[in-house]
């Protein structure tokens, strides 16, 4: 016959007793030491950013270039007041500035910025159609890889100069000539670029994509793009300078009345009048424009785009 009496929680042995307060006091511990992962965890995704006043934060990122800048120029007024090279061939920056400045009397240095900047802009702009859809097809064709791959790797590092005499000899001297060497020589990276963003995603992101719906152009849309932006960035950035690069090189060359006067253009004018301040000025103002287009445009959406995937906390 089965027993039917209870035992006296206050009657139970010391040991059980002991037992049972050590249980709860385990419980407590173990209780508490999710707490204290859980804030740990909650402190770890909160982002604790220490807002700056605009002004003082503008004046601490612009200050280490103009500092640069500053010490850039003194080494340069040093270098031409010991005459290191003859004042014809390296003239101070006060005459190099007064280059710029007859030019901006005239009225034509705007022209010669705008004529390379849009042409810059529209090689770039087709340049990022057409490397992203070979880039996309690249990625996804092991075939193809395997084909145009190493010819991709290979155009990139193909200085864009040594397109210039075979553009001439196709398109003459032309827009078409300056904008085949801006396609030559921004497309390989801008497509190497969107592959290897495509390499890195992780294969359960393709997977989660694929059983959600999203195939085809949904899937390259809103999950392979997407994923992929980091590296699709960088390509763009690098494809950017290329592109510039390329323009500054096609215009030194392909110089024509018709085809009106760029950057690449007044460089080489003032060569072959052998004005130095000419040249460096030209220098300086590709210089400038290639460093502006990076500030104004890729670093905002670079920092944008690392903000978003919690890689970028101050800012």
């Amino acid at each position: 016959m089965a027993s039917t009496e209870t035992e006296d929680p206050a009657t139970a042995p010391d040991d059980g007793g002991t037992t049972t307060a050590t249980a709860t006091a385990g419980g407590r511990d173990t209780a508490g030491d999710l707490a204290g992962l859980e804030a740990g965890l909650d402190a770890l995704e909160s982002r604790v950013v220490d807002r700056q006043p605009r002004l003082r934060a503008a004046a601490a990122k612009a200050l280490p270039p103009v500092i640069a800048v500053a010490i850039v120029l003194g080494l340069w007024q040093l270098a031409y007041h010991f005459e290191l090279k003859p004042h014809y061939l390296l003239p101070s920056p006060a005459d190099v500035f007064g280059s710029l400045r007859q030019k901006w009397l005239e009225g034509t240095l705007l022209s010669f910025v705008w004529t390379s900047v849009s042409r810059g802009a529209l090689g770039f702009v087709t340049s990022v159609a057409i490397g992203t859809v070979l880039g996309l097809i690249v990625a996804q064709v092991k075939a193809v890889r395997a084909a145009i791959g190493p010819i991709l790797s290979g155009l990139q590092s193909l200085p864009s100069v040594a397109w210039v005499p075979a553009a001439i000899i196709w398109f003459g001297l032309s827009d078409a000539t300056i904008y085949a060497v801006v396609l030559l020589g921004a497309v390989p990276s801008i497509a190497n670029g969107l592959v290897a963003g495509v390499d890195q995603i992780s294969p359960l992101t393709l997977r989660a994509g694929r059983t959600i719906g999203a195939t085809g152009l949904a899937g390259v849309r809103h999950v392979l793009l997407p994923a992929a932006l980091p590296g699709y960035l960088a390509g763009l950035k690098q494809g950017w300078a290329f592109s510039w690069r390329s323009l500054m090189a096609a215009e030194l060359i392909v110089n024509a009345p018709d085809l009106g006067t760029g950057l690449g253009q007044l460089l080489e004018q003032g060569r072959e009048l052998q004005d130095m301040s000419w040249v460096l000025a030209a220098i300086l103002l590709i210089l400038i424009v290639g460093i502006g287009i990076e500030l104004l445009i890729f670093a905002p959406i670079e920092r944008r785009v690392l903000r978003s995937r919690g890689l970028l906390v101050k800012g």
